[in-house]
């Protein structure tokens, strides 16, 4: 069964760091690679970042390159986001999701955590 729980969203000033968790179980973690999705109200799911299962691969939207790094812990089954440099424009409700490969489009996930609420000011 996949399990997929985000936390760590939260309220941060421009140029400030949060770092997203994405708990996941021993079956997840080692069948699924994740991906983490950024939605705003009225928009589509937004990619942001991806791990292969082994962590040994890594994709990033432009967007993001240089500012956000995802990372796994396969010890404790987590995927983390660390978002660092943020900007007003990365305030979104940030989701996990699995699949079975890397991908950019949100189509290709099935499983998809609850979201977690970032918010930049200025």
């Amino acid at each position: 069964q996949v399990q997929l729980v985000e936390s760590g969203g939260g309220l941060v000033q421009a140029g400030g760091s949060l770092r997203l968790s994405c708990a996941t179980n021993a079956y997840t973690s080692r069948t699924y690679t994740m991906g983490w999705f950024r939605q705003v109200p009225g928009k589509g799911r937004e990619f942001v970042a991806a791990i292969s299962r082994s962590g040994g691969s890594t994709d990033y939207a432009d967007s993001v390159v240089g500012r956000f790094t995802i990372s796994k812990d396969n010890a404790k089954n987590t995927v983390y986001l660390q978002m660092n440099s943020l900007k007003p424009e990365d305030t979104a409700v940030y989701l996990c999701a699995a699949n079975r490969a890397i991908s950019l489009f949100d189509r290709d996930y099935g499983y998809w955590g609850q979201g977690t609420q970032v918010t930049v000011s200025s």
